[in-house]
């Protein structure tokens, strides 16, 4: 499938707008949609050629800026590590693997499906089911088996910690003002509305999954001013998400690359 400017699927029709089509059957909520436009993200992509070169999709494929596949559909788990630390770690902790080098770290390519989740330690992220990948070549190296280390990684943020065990210096920070949003286009009121739904979506999650909670609102958030001429205090927007996330249980660190992943990841 192709991506527009900043990594982004291209949006749904006018008739797939907000899931109005009830979405297609791979999608969670299963629905009939059989759109032949790339609509639904990830759900759109396909190996059927004839949909690869109509000519409905050639217009698309003039935009695009990057190449994405769906690694659950091809019954596979990427690992997306963002950074010399996170490969750093990889190599130490994880069976050898296809490796992909990225921008800023490789992507280490398993056989097998799980469930995808964001941050699940410091630069890595899981791409597999209900996600996409950007394809950047065939990488090197066989493909062995999903390791248990790997799911283990997303059953380990699905259990939010006690939150006695939190150390944080969040509280101490500073809340979001229309002073530090002299380029944001919204009203000061959407911005606070946008923040406190997003921030009750955390604070909901006191058992499990406050961390994919996290960067899914801090995702949201951005997407909010993906056209605005900015700035737009989104740092500050993203401190007070941070520190929601310390209150329910989230450790600081994880907390913050959650934060950071989500706003990068809408950019």
């Amino acid at each position: 499938m192709p991506l527009r400017a900043g990594k982004l699927p291209f949006g749904n029709c006018t008739r797939c707008a907000g899931n109005a089509c009830g979405g297609r059957p791979s999608m969670k909520s299963a629905g009939t949609c059989v759109c032949p436009s790339i609509c639904h993200g990830w759900a759109a992509a396909t190996t059927d050629t004839a949909t690869l070169t109509s000519p409905l999709w050639a217009g698309y494929w003039r935009q695009a800026q990057a190449v994405a596949y769906h690694p659950g559909g091809a019954r596979l788990t990427v690992l997306d590590l963002d950074d010399a630390g996170a490969v750093a770690w990889a190599r130490q902790a994880l069976p050898a693997t296809r490796i992909v080098p990225t921008t800023r770290g490789e992507h280490w390519i398993y056989l097998g499906a799980m469930r995808s989740a964001n941050a699940v330690r410091p630069g890595v992220d899981i791409k597999s089911t209900m996600q996409y990948a950007r394809w950047l070549g065939p990488g090197a190296g066989t493909m062995t088996r999903l390791p248990d280390a790997v799911r283990a990684l997303v059953e380990r943020e699905e259990t939010t910690p006690a939150r006695e065990e939190v150390v944080s210096s969040v509280p101490g920070r500073t809340e979001w003002d229309r002073s530090v949003a002299s380029g944001c286009r919204h009203t000061e009121r959407y911005v606070r509305t946008g923040l406190e739904r997003g921030l009750a979506l955390v604070r909901a999650r006191t058992e499990s999954g406050a961390g994919s909670q996290t960067f899914g609102v801090a995702q949201f958030l951005a997407k909010q001013h993906a056209t605005c001429p900015g700035p737009c205090g989104l740092d500050l927007l993203g401190q007070q998400l941070i520190a929601t996330a310390v209150s329910v249980g989230v450790p600081e660190p994880y907390a913050s690359r959650a934060v950071a992943n989500g706003l990068a990841g809408a950019a």
